[in-house]
């Protein structure tokens, strides 16, 4: 029997890759996995996979076999292995050459900075007397490597520039350094964008860090001007077609207390800030990931509701204290329009575990759910076992 649909090559078994899951069903479009590791996240629900090593090329090549195209739970393959595969004649998306910018800071500022996108005053720095020269305090980071607020630090004097040259140099990465911004808040805009150039922009979302990881994320951002929303989807669009983006960009975003739009960061692939749509748009982000890949017509990126907030779902000092899952018969029968997405994953304190999303007419009314029901699934409000 002929197959029935294209097969995707997914590399990385965390959560992103989990989510891709549900709306491929949907579509019929059956996946490969690379996981890392036995009973990984994604290694739960997707059946057919292989447990190996995304930094070895042979690898990349047994995984990809047959596959009409590869995408990514994570932006960590080495970008030479990405080329190779492409020279090979597999369809990698996003592709090498734009994923870069994602992978190296330093690639991304200079290239964003020749686009004329507001970014924040930049050098690349390898030494405490350059870090000095750049001016203190700043921010410094690893071009590579870093996410969830590693490789990321605040310097405000000589002695605090030796922890990010040593881990640098241990790495093997560059540092960059940063001007710190005098940020009112976070926001992030999220587009999807085709090979053949389709595109589709989400609503400007606002998004809260705790230790640089995110916490929460409302959509659309409260309070946000008009003309602020639309310049930072434009600054998303332009970003991604110019760097011939396949899939999803995330781009992170200051607002300044002046009311300027800075760019922080970008990402190449399903977004925390964007697990709000599973629930609360039309399409989410990872079925247009997949369409996009896949170079499917986009779907609607419109909301459903006038507000959705999610709300990360993080191991705490009490983790491992009963079982997400026993969380469940309070959260439903308190909120039934709650939505509840876990990961199949050991509670470990700081790590994601899962998230919640609520939404309505009430953005007071659907924080404070999101905010109960994530509080509740970590143990705060008294569910653990006796």
């Amino acid at each position: 029997m002929s197959e029935l649909a294209p097969t995707l090559a997914v590399i990385g078994g965390g959560q992103l890759a989990r989510m891709m899951a549900q709306p491929a069903i949907a579509l019929g479009l059956p996946l490969r996995l690379l996981a890392e590791a036995d009973g990984v996240s994604a290694a739960q629900v997707i059946p057919d996979q292989l447990v190996g090593d995304y930094r070895d090329l042979d690898t990349l090549r047994r995984v990809t076999a047959g596959c009409r195209a590869v995408t990514f739970d994570h932006e960590h393959v080495p970008t030479e292995h990405l080329h190779a595969l492409v020279a090979e004649g597999i369809a990698v998306h996003p592709g090498p050459d734009a994923l870069v910018h994602a992978q190296d800071k330093g690639v991304m500022r200079a290239r964003l900075t020749e686009l004329g996108v507001p970014c924040p005053r930049h050098a690349l720095v390898a030494s405490v007397a350059e870090i000095e020269a750049f001016g203190l305090p700043c921010v410094v980071k690893t071009t590579r490597g870093g996410y969830d607020g590693k490789g990321v630090w605040f310097v405000a004097s000589a002695d605090d520039c030796l922890e990010p040259l040593r881990v640098a140099e241990a790495a093997g990465v560059q540092l960059l350094a940063e001007e710190r911004v005098d940020f009112r808040r976070e926001l992030s805009a999220l587009v999807a964008r085709s090979p053949s150039g389709q595109a589709a922009a989400y609503p400007v979302v606002a998004s809260t860090q705790r230790d640089g990881i995110c916490h929460e994320v409302v959509a659309p951002a409260p309070d946000l001007a008009p003309d602020l929303a639309g310049q930072a989807q434009e600054i998303a669009l332009r970003i991604a077609g110019a760097l011939e983006v396949t899939g999803i960009l995330a781009v992170e975003l200051f607002e300044t207390a002046d009311g300027r739009i800075v760019v922080n960061e970008l990402a190449m692939r399903p977004h925390n800030t964007g697990h709000w749509t599973q629930d609360g748009a039309v399409t989410s982000q990872f079925e247009n990931h997949l369409r996009a890949v896949m170079d499917l017509p986009l779907g609607s990126p419109a909301p459903r509701s006038t507000w959705t907030v999610m709300v990360n779902i993080l191991g705490g000092d009490r983790a491992g204290v009963g079982r997400l899952y026993d969380g469940f018969p309070h959260a439903m029968a308190r909120d039934p329009h709650l939505r509840v997405h876990l990961y199949g994953k050991e509670l470990r304190p700081g790590r994601k575990v899962g998230h919640v999303n609520a939404y309505g007419d009430d953005l007071e009314d659907c924080l404070e759910r999101a905010r109960h029901a994530a509080a509740w699934f970590r143990g705060d409000l008294g569910n653990e076992s006796e």
